[in-house]
């Protein structure tokens, strides 16, 4: 990985409900990211949710996106 690029992690079926539940959302509510989007981890399917990590670089918080794979 490289050091600019940010943490791109793949969740488990089990996560991946569990998020929906917790915002309450459907996975068509989610944003959307590319299947052939360099970011992505390998084995990525289409309908698989992303979490990707990015650090914010003055405060140094870590805030969570959540991204569906179309």
């Amino acid at each position: 990985m490289h050091v600019l690029k940010n943490k791109h992690i793949k969740l488990s079926q089990k996560e991946s409900e569990e998020i929906l539940k917790k915002y309450n959302i459907s996975k068509s509510q989610l944003p959307k990211i590319l299947l052939g989007d360099p970011g992505l981890p390998e084995g990525c399917n289409v309908g698989d949710i992303i979490k990707i990590e990015r650090k914010d670089e003055e405060t140094g918080e870590v805030n969570f996106y959540y991204r569906v794979v179309v």
